[in-house]
């Protein structure tokens, strides 16, 4: 049987702000009440539907959600819900288990104080590899909620105080049978604080907090690595009615480098020689992550690919002291558009060269008249 369309649940227009949404659950749910109902399995399941109807039209992110994919954006797990664990983005598993066992044991207090705690925030920064060696302290500006100023983030207007919620009776929690068992549930009226805001504040509509564009200094710490997570405690949304902030955190992207690549702490960098160099040997100068220069000498008869390890000039260890290491592997570049006097002087190296010069290709030859008399 396919599920009926929230708004015409509750009985408002899709415009229906989070008091009229309120209203009309408090309505349905108080008539539906399996305590006021026993026995009665249309009742529970109406009351059932108008719980999952509230549940999802009074949380913001879960109704945009509704409203741009229907009941599919909360099928196979909230395949379409942002942010979301198999359909329970942003909640607190102690509630979901409640649900089934009861309390654990725990107080209620804190539980009321965890299912108001704020949401966490992600935010994606982009740094060189540069700024990544060296380390930085950087501006950010992200949107969130902020404790609304007029209420305190009580969500009641100044001077009043909450009431008891009509719904669970300030349990926070709400009973239904189903079968042979009676389950247990976060009261989706209060959403577990036992509480009711009868006297909403003008400023933030009861919700105990406001949108707002903040904007806070960080630390992005030498050495970090592409894809670093770093958590900044208490940074995120605010909570409601008391509840703790939540998080934010901020993931690192670091940008392909021109002329470096990284792997953990060591750097890693190609450098074209001359066929000359290569078989006379030579000094080069390369340059390092932190801007400096550093000398590698090539000795005589160096082939192509071979990389030179230079000490402690790598990226910082994010945790400890010290550095990785760079590794310069050289290239020999074969020469082009060569000039009539250039070519007379190959000629007559290649009429002079022996095997002993070209010791890999004897070798290679070798092999290959082997393989071909087989």
């Amino acid at each position: 049987m396919a599920k009926r369309d929230f708004y015409d649940v509750l009985g408002v227009n899709k415009n229906a702000n989070p008091q009229e949404l309120k209203s009309a659950y408090r309505k349905l749910a108080v008539k539906y009440h399996p305590d006021k109902n026993p026995g009665d399995k249309k009742a529970e399941e109406k009351f059932k539907e108008a719980s999952e109807a509230y549940g999802i039209l009074s949380d913001q992110e879960k109704k945009q959600n509704y409203d741009n994919f229907g009941h599919a954006a909360f099928e196979n797990g909230g395949g379409r819900h942002a942010g979301g664990f198999g359909g329970f983005s942003g909640a607190d598993f102690s509630d979901i288990f409640e649900d089934f066992f009861g309390d654990f044991g725990g107080s209620r207090g804190s539980r009321r104080r965890s299912n108001n705690r704020g949401s966490d925030l992600r935010y994606d920064l982009s740094i060189s590899l540069e700024e990544a060696y060296v380390g930085k302290k950087q501006d950010i500006k992200f949107s969130t909620t902020e404790k609304c100023n007029n209420c305190k983030g009580s969500g009641s207007k100044p001077g009043y105080s909450t009431d008891r919620c009509t719904v669970c009776g300030g349990n926070g929690k709400v009973r239904s049978n189903q079968g042979f068992f009676t389950v247990q549930q976060t009261c989706p009226q209060c959403a577990g604080s036992g509480e009711e805001i009868t006297n909403p504040c003008n400023d933030c509509n009861g919700q105990g907090n406001k949108q707002a564009s903040k904007k806070i200094s960080v630390t992005i710490p030498r050495g970090v690595d592409d894809g670093t997570r770093i958590r900044l405690a208490g940074k995120g949304e605010a909570g409601t009615k008391g509840g703790a902030s939540g998080d934010l955190y901020l993931f690192i992207n670091i940008h392909s480098h021109e002329l470096f690549k990284r792997s953990d702490e060591n750097l890693f960098f190609e450098c074209p020689i001359s066929i000359a160099d290569a078989a006379l040997g030579t000094t080069i100068e390369i340059p390092t992550i932190d801007g400096g220069k550093a000398k590698i000498k090539i000795p005589d008869g160096t082939q192509s690919g071979k990389r030179f390890r230079l000490r402690g000039k790598g990226m910082p260890y994010m945790r400890g002291s010290g550095n990785g290491d760079l590794y310069v592997q050289v290239n020999t570049e074969v020469p082009i558009s060569l000039n009539k006097e250039q070519k007379e002087l190959l000629e007559k190296f290649r009429e002079i060269e022996n095997e002993k010069s070209n010791p890999s290709i004897k070798k290679f030859f070798k092999k290959a008249k082997s393989f071909w008399k087989n």
